[in-house]
C-alpha cells in the first residue's frame, strides 16, 4: 500500500465526514459530539487553516485526515492546534504517524510557531507514545477533563511541539 499525505479535495468529503463521525461516535478521543454531515462536514473542513487527507494512492481510498488551525487569537494566535482521524479499518498502519509528521511541516510553513494538544486523553497510549516519540513534549495532566462516552471521565495531557 503506498500512502500519500495531500491537501483534501471536495471529492474526499464523504470519506472525510464518515471518518471523523466514526472517531466522534467512538466517543473515546474527540471532544465533539455532534456528527458532521455534508453541508456542516464542507463548511467545518474548509474552515481550517490546513485539512489533509492521507490516500491510498494505489485504490484512491482515503484512509485518515487531519486539520490544522489556530489553538487561540491575537497574542497566541502563533500556536497552533490540529486533530487527526484514522479509519478504524486502518488503524496500525502508521497512517496517525504520517499525518502527524505533515502537519508539523504544514504548520511551519503556514507560519505556526508551536503545534499544541489540548486534550489528548490519557488512555490513548498509542497516541501518547507515537507524540513523545516525534518529540512532543507533555505539559502536565488534567484530572477528569475529558467525559468518555460511558459517562465516566479520564484525565487528559496537553502536549506541545515546537516548529
Amino acid at each position: 500500500m503506498k500512502i500519500s499525505v495531500r491537501q483534501y479535495r471536495d471529492g474526499d468529503l464523504a470519506a472525510m465526514i464518515a471518518i471523523w463521525n466514526e472517531v466522534v461516535e467512538e466517543g473515546i478521543a474527540f471532544p465533539q459530539e455532534d456528527l458532521l454531515d455534508m453541508a456542516s462536514g464542507a463548511a467545518f473542513f474548509a474552515s481550517q487553516s490546513w485539512t489533509a487527507v492521507a490516500e491510498n494512492t494505489e485504490t484512491g481510498e482515503i484512509l485518515g485526515l487531519y486539520i490544522l488551525h489556530p489553538n487561540n487569537v491575537g497574542r497566541c494566535g502563533h500556536i497552533s492546534n490540529a486533530s487527526y482521524a484514522v479509519s478504524s479499518a486502518c488503524r496500525g498502519l502508521h497512517i496517525g504517524e504520517k499525518l502527524v509528521m505533515d502537519s508539523l511541516v504544514q504548520g511551519k510553513r503556514i507560519g505556526f510557531r508551536v503545534l499544541q494538544f489540548n486534550a489528548v486523553v490519557a488512555t490513548n497510549t498509542h497516541a501518547r507514545h507515537l507524540y513523545e516519540r516525534l518529540g512532543f513534549v507533555q505539559l502536565g495532566v488534567i484530572p477528569g477533563g475529558f467525559r468518555m462516552k460511558d459517562g465516566h471521565y479520564e484525565d487528559i495531557c496537553p502536549y506541545y511541539h515546537l516548529l
